[in-house]
């Protein structure tokens, strides 16, 4: 492919694509490079004006911005938030999964055990990465089911390949949303239509809101115990910056991945290879 056609790959003018959790430290990088990439972004936030600032703050390029008012628990208000942008684009080509993360009340600690783990806690994290991302396929992937195309993006984790101690119910999640990837991929491929891809990322570790607690000291900054033996499995020695997670995510956005669907890709430093010997 010649650099022109490179180019117009990750050029989305005229794409319209959902995000869920768009205020989250790495949707926010990823809806920064779709706009920068021309693409109209409809971000679904519970709370659109905190979600908004957020974003606003990180956004530059010539595509548009929407925040739709949304719930991925909530499927009736996701069809109001369809509506709203199909009212304000017209189509959408593409849904991101965004929408996730933890609960401190459903990780184990030395205060607190895992038969000890309050069942409100534990429901709350599962249906957030779980349920949360099979409500929002199924309201918008059926506008990709009805013109015959699309790309659904999930977020997976490294949790899900090799279950982390502690956070028992989210890598439990998250190993869910690996299987519902391949699942909806051979589902819409070929109930659908075969120009329907369906696939996840899966991020290693970078710093966010959700796990910012579980990997530094609050008071001081340094790396925890857990931290620190991240980074010692971690060839590449570090942290993932968000911004690194762009790549991944744009390629299979894009039709450069035409022929690539139901596969979890991981972006994690190489963690995933490294066996400790």
């Amino acid at each position: 492919m010649n650099p022109k056609k490179l180019t117009e790959a990750y050029d989305f003018t005229g794409q319209s694509i959902v995000i869920t959790g768009g205020g989250g430290v790495l949707a926010r990088e990823i809806v920064r490079a779709l706009i920068g990439c021309n693409g109209s972004v409809a971000v679904i936030a519970r709370d659109p004006a905190k979600a908004g600032r957020a974003i606003g703050e990180a956004s530059q390029g010539k595509g548009q911005l929407i925040v739709v008012k949304g719930d991925v628990l909530d499927r009736e208000r996701l069809r109001q938030a369809k509506d709203e942008i199909l009212n304000q684009f017209g189509t959408i080509d593409a849904l991101v999964n965004a929408a996730g993360g933890n609960n401190p009340r459903a990780t184990t600690s030395k205060s607190l055990s895992f038969f000890d783990l309050p069942e409100e806690a534990l429901r709350s994290v599962l249906d957030l990465n779980l349920l949360g991302t099979i409500l929002p396929s199924q309201v918008f992937g059926r506008v990709m089911a009805e013109k015959g195309s699309g790309v659904i993006l999930n977020i997976s984790s490294m949790a899900a390949f090799r279950p982390l101690t502690r956070v028992t119910v989210y890598s439990a999640a998250k190993a869910g949303i690996d299987n519902f990837t391949a699942w909806l991929a051979v589902h819409m491929a070929q109930e659908c239509g075969p120009s329907i891809r369906v696939n996840a990322v899966a991020p290693g570790f970078f710093l966010t809101d959700q796990n910012r607690f579980l990997l530094t000291e609050k008071e001081t900054g340094e790396l925890t115990e857990r931290g620190r033996k991240i980074i010692g499995q971690t060839p590449m020695g570090r942290f993932g910056e968000p911004a690194e997670l762009l790549g991944a995510v744009l390629w299979l956005l894009s039709p450069l991945s035409s022929f690539v669907t139901g596969i979890v890709l991981p972006v994690d430093g190489g963690f995933g290879a490294y066996s400790g010997v």
